[in-house]
């Protein structure tokens, strides 16, 4: 194509007309939302106390990893296996320790499940 032809192809000046009814369905839909109740705001109030403290056991998260592989890195090698032999067996006691913890846990879950319900029931006003 030629300059010539792209110019006579963009300079035409046809007139663009809506289909039938297109308007009036933007104008019902614009009416629509213009009468919709806002969105309800995001409770940052209460949610920053909840971010602050994630944030803050992050932190501690991570200074105990550093410091951790601080200690590791200054043992020499009879220290180094004393060190991980300490780390098994205390790996090892959390394993004996499992079962208590999974008894805890399930009895946790029950009790917050049963609290839910209750509240659940006692909100529809079927108490």
């Amino acid at each position: 194509m030629k300059h010539d032809e792209i110019d006579r192809i963009l300079s035409r000046e046809d007139e663009i007309l809506p289909s039938s009814g297109f308007a009036v369905s933007v104008m019902d839909a614009v009416r629509r939302e213009a009468a919709a109740p806002p969105p309800i705001p995001f409770p940052w109030k209460r949610a920053i106390p909840g971010l602050v403290a994630a944030g803050v056991v992050l932190v501690l998260v991570l200074v105990g990893g550093v410091v951790a592989v601080g200690r590791l890195e200054k043992a020499t090698s009879p220290d180094l296996s004393l060190a991980l032999a300490s780390l098994s067996s205390s790996i090892f006691g959390l394993q004996r320790n499992l079962g208590s913890a999974t008894i805890w846990t399930a009895l946790a879950l029950v009790a917050s499940w049963v609290s839910v319900k209750l509240s659940m029931r006692l909100a529809s006003g079927r108490g």
